[in-house]
């Protein structure tokens, strides 16, 4: 293992990191590491979005899914972007 100093700490800071290091039970140098160790982990490649909805709604079932009625009648005439020219 190699050692690491780090300078120009200010007193606040090193005044949490003894209290939080006593707090867990551990040496500032030992809370120190796991602060860093925990900092830098890796972290998860982010979901897809198709993942992340199959993730949410994975679970519901029709029953608790509700289509509103519509309030009005639907249009009888076609929009006028289907009407085909002959």
């Amino acid at each position: 293992m190699t050692s690491l100093i780090i300078r120009h700490v200010d007193d606040t800071t090193r005044q949490r990191l003894r209290m939080q290091a006593a707090r867990h039970g551990v040496s500032m140098e030992e809370e120190a590491r796991r602060i860093l160790k925990e900092a830098l982990r890796p972290t998860e490649a982010p979901s897809r979005l198709g993942t992340r909805l199959l993730e949410r709604f994975s679970g519901l079932t029709t029953e608790e899914f509700v289509i509103p009625q519509r309030r009005t009648q639907a249009c009888s005439r076609r929009a006028w972007f289907f009407v085909q020219k002959r």
